[in-house]
């Protein structure tokens, strides 16, 4: 399958067709998974829904359009098609994976399970195209799950900052005011943590050196984001938190990479 440019070149289609079924797909629920959650009562995450299910339309539209150009390169047999159709994929995976969560909370079809599994297909694709090595492959897929989850820890204090924000005026006399300081100081940090994780991905895939400085920004991130809140809400909740899995992942694949086989691995030089 290594340097097929032919079938680079279909999965260059799948990737046009999850860039459109993504558009289409988040627009003709948007409206829906917001009054649903709203009627439930839930007018924070119908807030959140908003802003974020746009944001993936317009990642997912775009990842799309750029899996037109790889169609291109492909047709051309250009060595450069199957990273970037790799980059488009990653883009896919997460455009398609975060809508079903909000959906399924409100007991909606999750249609955009179909850019999930298509932009899956092309991402594992696009690697065996690219000869990428089957612990490289093991490596940034494991990096992939810290991507989306470190996401989705970077979606939650949107609504958490909405639902203690009335509780949280009462300024000292409310622990809910740190928290809620606390869940925009996250927000933005987990979504640093996130870009990094896919950044690190595709300068492994590469086998760049500065990969592994990339990934342990990527994982302190991450943890620095998604501990704090986490065993906030552990106390809260009394079970496991969702907030989670991210950094626990995290604090696992960082110190992976501080192995110096691990280094050896992405560089290129192991024995």
């Amino acid at each position: 399958m290594k340097n097929n440019y032919k079938i680079g070149a279909i999965l260059a289609v799948i990737g046009i067709l999850a860039g459109m079924l993504s558009l289409y797909f988040l627009a003709s629920t948007y409206n829906t998974v917001i009054h649903t959650h709203f009627a439930a009562g839930e007018w924070e995450e119908s807030n959140t829904v908003r802003f974020v299910y746009a944001l993936l339309g317009w990642l997912g539209t775009a990842a799309g359009a750029l899996s037109a150009a790889v169609l291109w390169g492909f047709l051309k047999k250009q060595d450069w098609a199957w990273f970037w159709g790799a980059v488009a994929a990653t883009i896919l995976l997460l455009a398609g994976f975060f809508p079903m969560i909000p959906a399924a909370d409100s007991g909606l079809s999750v249609p955009t399970l179909w850019v999930f599994l298509l932009s899956a297909v092309m991402w594992f694709g696009m690697l065996f195209i690219g000869g990428v090595d089957k612990k490289v492959i093991g490596l940034t897929f494991t990096a992939g799950l810290a991507y989306v989850l470190t996401f989705i820890d970077g979606v939650a204090p949107i609504s958490k900052f909405q639902s203690t924000f009335q509780t949280a005026k009462t300024f000292s006399q409310n622990p809910e005011t740190f928290w809620n300081g606390m869940y925009v100081m996250s927000q933005q940090v987990n979504w640093w943590g996130a870009a990094a994780w896919a950044i690190f991905i595709f300068a492994a895939l590469k086998r760049k050196s500065w990969a592994v400085p990339v990934g342990i920004f990527a994982g302190t991130m991450s943890m620095i984001g998604g501990y704090p809140m986490g065993i906030h809400n552990v106390t809260q909740v009394h079970r496991f938190s969702l907030f989670l899995p991210a950094p626990l992942l995290s604090t696992v694949l960082l110190v992976i990479l501080c192995l110096p086989n691990t280094q050896k691995l992405i560089t290129g030089t192991e024995n």
